[in-house]
């Protein structure tokens, strides 16, 4: 080691040297802030509840009584025997036994809007279906007669007319007439002029037979005594009392209007069969109403009886002597249950296509123009490249093939000072030496140059993965060239995401290059390896991966606001200076990839293409595919699922410049954008950062949406505070990621996401500023998803009920089976009319196979589980338990983390001689040399490619 003056001689040329100046030479001063002090404070709504005070803590909650109020079973004494001593995990028990009845209040709704409704509404007595048509009953009338409009069996008509003279042979035929009124109400009618005959009378006929040898006179009439209408008092059968039929089981008869013939007629809904009352020509109502049915035959004569006879007695004869059914036409109640159905279909229906043609528009149309920046830009600066190795008329072929399926190709660097700087944030955590470094190395082999991307790779804690030899951050460091320009680094402080003495953290800060086929790219590793106290702990320095984000969004905001900042955060931006030679206010995007993920080749610069052909778009996302898709039937089973919410889910919100999740292992987001002359900050805004940095989570639903569903909230975070700006999906940049091979990690990934993916939907939407209006907004598309992702299981049990009704009911339901049809087929459509490989249906057929895995088994698993914040199977490590980074432990002392501006630290260690940059070599210009010598060899050295782009498009081809 050197003495105090040379590390101060040694330092001093390093902060003299031109590299750390910025590009522009200006100095780093503080910047004006977003928010106007004399401005009003702002009204918007933060997602997240700030902690309260302890004297609030037993002020009225809603939620935390609702839940006291489910859970009233279950008292404290009763959860402490169960093993939920502390009042936190028993509020966590009982707010998910609260969510778990919610979301059965849900399926209930559905069975019965599915099932219920239209029995409540529309019985069965008063559906259409369970009517008998006055048509069927001619066609096809079995056993059967009609009376006063209902049909009854002719069984039970002959058990209580007990008279042989009664016409049962006339099945299938109206009867209405041998049962006549009683007391016959056609007498109060003011229109009567006297009575109409019936095929019955009040008393059975004799026969005559039965009068001989018996005495008799004969009786004798004059031809004035002759009436003109004498009826006899008998007929052939004998009338029967109405009263009768009561309690027989009956059936309403209805009539079309196609039924009604000539010689019917309608009052008020209630058919009339007049033939009778014709063919005896019997004016028993008066002349006036006679001509009134006889010029209205065939017709609804309801407006013209009313007026001639306001008291309805003259309806009320006609109705009750002739009526023989009424005219088919719905009831209130089945109106409104068909009405209902049919809304519910129709918005579905819609959702459905809208879905699928946006899709598919976005697929064909709008794809291929996110990239299209590069395309024109590369053809214009390809020529360009190429005269700074040739003469002007000297022949530019050469003997290595400029193919992209070329075996060999020259690896050039090239410097255009217009592309923007790219930091390529990589957060690990548990993962093995394979993963990691294919991770990296993909990353560096990128075709996007060397000096505009930075590796940002964070170890989140001195942690060693299940079956791994080394730690993770030990890993990392094997895999770089450490600048031996720099000793061993020294643990820096900085306030980390947890609560109580854990938001102390300490992380060292390591500095170097990774290469790679010809590619040197600049590295900077923090290693989270925590404070003293904690080194005995299983896992020192742990915090999450919301903390490793956080740790470059809060230094990218004190470095655009020139604000205050932790140890750890100057010391990265004075290595970070030193590495890249620009200032860290240069750098505009980043892109977060998971340690087991493998970027293609072109992916990083398409995605910067998205960014730099539209500046409204804050944040995209490529598509993830798995790579280890045949290992096991639970990876199998996972690819349609991957596929379909990439190009249906995401492409359908990316038209609208909305995608509801950007997904953590591969995503790219604004740190800053350019609008009206200045820099507005963007992932690195402060309201965002406040929100994502929340220490204290107190609820379930605060524990759901930090704990387990980062990723996803922050992508709501983005859209609350940007809604004017655009979230979009980028199929062409696609990596590959590996997926959970055995199905109990597979259970606990799920888990995570899907009870973030409901808590990060009731969150979204209640966001008003979404693009759109009611019906047709991304708020209502967000409420559906949020509705039919709770009823999930409900949704598979009516499936199945729906296909065995199918196959066991004469009369299938047309309407569910077109929509189950239209929900399984237009995936596959949408599958050959945008990769337009038949691959893919067999993976669909797979992913149907897995049917009840997908919507009944893992949401009920998630579900239960709604109390469960930790990570469970996804990554394992050496003596972990469970650990949510949520738990308060001690108290943390905010004066033990110095908080300085960039200058003030500068003026801070030269007053002190803190030099935490300590130089082992006496100039840095041997370290400048070598850089420049690597790169020249770079230029000329030829490099097989087996990993190149063009073979891992044709290997997932293949596959």
């Amino acid at each position: 080691m050197t003495d105090e003056a040379d590390i101060h001689k040694q330092a001093a040329k390093i902060l003299a040297h031109p590299s750390m100046k910025s590009a522009k030479d200006i100095p780093i001063v503080r910047r004006r802030s977003l928010i106007d002090p004399t401005r009003a404070p702002s009204t918007r709504r933060k997602l997240i509840s700030q902690p309260v005070d302890k004297k609030d803590e037993t002020r009225f909650h809603p939620w935390k009584w609702f839940s006291y109020l489910i859970t009233f079973w279950a008292p404290p004494f009763a959860l402490r025997l169960c093993g939920k001593r502390d009042k936190a995990t028993q509020q966590g028990f009982r707010e998910k036994i609260a969510l778990c009845f919610i979301i059965l209040i849900l399926c209930a709704a559905v069975a019965f809007l599915t099932f219920g409704l239209q029995r409540t509404l529309c019985p069965p007595s008063e559906s259409s279906e369970s009517r008998k048509r006055v048509s069927s009953f001619v066609n096809n009338p079995g056993p059967f007669v009609s009376v006063f409009g209902n049909v009854y069996a002719m069984s039970d008509i002959s058990n209580i007319a007990n008279d042989p003279n009664f016409p049962f042979s006339q099945i299938g035929t109206d009867l209405t007439l041998y049962f006549p009124p009683s007391p016959d109400i056609c007498n109060q009618s003011p229109t009567v002029a006297g009575s109409f005959k019936f095929p019955c009378s009040g008393s059975q006929c004799m026969d005559r037979n039965l009068l001989q040898g018996l005495k008799t006179n004969a009786l004798f009439f004059l031809w004035a005594d002759i009436s003109k209408n004498y009826i006899f008092p008998c007929s052939g059968s004998q009338c029967m009392d109405r009263n009768l039929l009561q309690g027989l089981k009956t059936n309403a008869l209805f009539f079309l209007w196609a039924d009604i013939s000539k010689n019917y007629i309608v009052y008020n809904g209630e058919v009339m069969d007049m033939s009778s009352y014709v063919s005896q020509g019997n004016q028993f109502l008066g002349p006036v109403v006679n001509d009134l049915i006889l010029k209205n035959l065939g017709k609804d004569v309801t407006v013209a009886l009313k007026r001639l006879d306001q008291s309805g007695r003259t309806a009320k004869c006609l109705v009750q002597t002739f009526k023989v059914g009424n005219v088919d036409k719905e009831t209130r109640g089945c109106f409104a249950a068909q009405l209902i159905m049919m809304i519910s279909l129709v918005i579905i229906v819609c959702v459905i296509i809208v879905r699928f043609l946006m899709a598919v528009t976005f697929d064909w149309f709008m794809s291929s123009q996110l990239d299209k920046f590069s395309r024109d830009k590369v053809a214009k600066q390809n020529a360009q490249r190429m005269s700074r190795y040739t003469l002007p008329k000297a022949n530019r072929m050469s003997v290595v093939s400029n193919k992209t399926n070329s075996k060999y190709f020259p690896q050039i660097d090239f410097d255009f000072d217009d592309d923007p700087f790219v930091v390529l944030l990589v957060t690990c955590y548990s993962e093995g030496e394979e993963s990691i470094r294919s991770t990296i190395e993909s990353l560096a082999e990128t075709d996007y140059q060397d000096k505009r991307k930075l590796l940002f790779i964070i170890a989140d804690g001195l942690i060693t993965g299940s079956g791994n030899p080394k730690s993770t951050p030990d890993t990392i460091l094997d895999m770089i060239d450490i600048d031996d320009a720099f000793p061993e680094p020294i643990p820096m402080s900085y306030s980390a995401v947890a609560d109580g003495s854990k938001q102390h953290n300490m992380a060292k800060v390591y500095i170097g290059e990774f290469k790679s086929r010809g590619h040197v790219v600049p590295v900077i590793v923090v290693v989270k390896c925590g404070t003293p106290e904690e080194s005995k702990l299983p896992k020192p320095g742990n915090r999450g991966k919301r903390d490793s984000q956080l740790i470059l969004m809060n230094f990218f905001q004190k470095v655009l606001f020139d604000d205050r900042m932790c140890p750890l955060e100057y010391e990265m931006f004075t290595k970070l200076h030193y590495l890249m030679g620009v200032t860290p206010d240069r750098f505009e995007i980043v892109l977060m990839v998971d340690a087991d993920t493998r970027v293609l080749p072109d992916s990083l610069g398409k995605m910067v293409c998205a960014m730099r052909r539209d500046n409204m778009v804050m944040g995209l996302c490529g598509e993830t595919r798995i790579h280890n898709k045949r290992t096991s039937w639970v990876t199998s089973i996972q690819v349609f699922e991957y596929y379909i919410s990439h190009h249906l889910g995401k492409a359908f919100e990316s038209v609208f410049g909305g995608v509801t999740c950007l997904p953590g292992c591969f995503c790219m987001y604004r740190i800053k954008a350019f609008k009206n002359g200045s820099w507005v900050p963007i992932i690195s805004n402060p309201e965002i950062i406040e929100e994502y940095s929340q220490n204290v989570v107190q609820t379930l639903h605060e524990k759901n949406l930090l704990l387990l569903g980062e990723d996803r909230f922050l992508t709501t975070l983005m859209l609350k505070t940007f809604p004017h700006r655009k979230l979009i999906f980028v199929p062409n940049a696609v990596c590959k990621t590996v997926v959970p091979d055995e199905f109990k990690v597979l259970l606990s990934q799920r888990r995570r996401w899907i009870n973030s993916t409901i808590h990060n939907l009731l969150e979204l939407v209640r966001v008003r500023e979404l693009c759109g209006i009611f019906c047709f907004s991304m708020q209502f598309v967000v409420f559906l998803e949020l509705i039919g992702t709770v009823v999930l299981p409900a949704a598979i049990i009516f499936t199945f009920v729906l296909l065995y009704t199918t196959f066991t009911t004469p009369n299938p339901q047309i309407i569910p089976l077109a929509l189950l049809g239209a929900v399984l087929g237009l995936p596959a459509i949408l599958i050959l009319m945008t990769t337009r490989k038949v691959v893919y249906i067999s993976w669909m057929l797979t992913y149907l196979l897995a049917l009840p895995i997908w919507n009944f088994v893992l949401p009920v698993y998630a579900y239960w589980h709604f109390d469960d914040v930790s990570w469970g199977q996804t990554r394992k490590v050496d003596g972990e338990g469970k650990d949510d980074h949520g738990k308060k432990e001690g108290k943390f002392n905010s004066n033990s983390i110095p908080l300085k501006r960039w200058n003030e630290w500068r003026k801070y260690n030269d007053e002190q001689g803190n030099f935490h940059i300590q130089v082992d070599k006496p100039t840095k210009e041997l370290m400048k040399e070598k850089k420049e010598k690597e790169k020249r060899k770079a230029e000329i050295i030829f490099l097989e490619k087996p990993d190149s782009l063009s073979e891992q498009r044709n290997e997932e081809e293949n596959q």
